[in-house]
């Protein structure tokens, strides 16, 4: 695959399924900062760590529910920006 290829394709992921993949790349991000790992953060959040790794695989688009779960388990808030 090109990078021009792989522009097009993203670029026609809906804006909100992206910021959803944007947000779930900075928990996964802040989890790794912080040393949690994906059976800690899956026990805090009461889940099965496959189910974690899942998310963080984006298998599927995270809805914002899971994405605040996942951030909950972090000691974190999403905040949305006004646009």
């Amino acid at each position: 695959m090109r990078l021009a290829d792989l522009e097009t394709s993203f670029s026609s992921i809906p804006t909100d399924e992206k910021f959803m993949i944007d947000m779930m790349a900075e928990l996964y991000a802040e989890r790794v900062r912080k040393n949690v790992s994906q059976q800690e953060l899956a026990e805090r959040i009461g889940m099965k760590q496959s189910q974690v790794a899942k998310l963080e695989m984006l298998e599927s688009v995270p809805t914002l529910k899971t994405l605040n779960r996942y951030a909950k388990g972090l000691k974190l808030k999403i905040g949305l920006v006004p646009v």
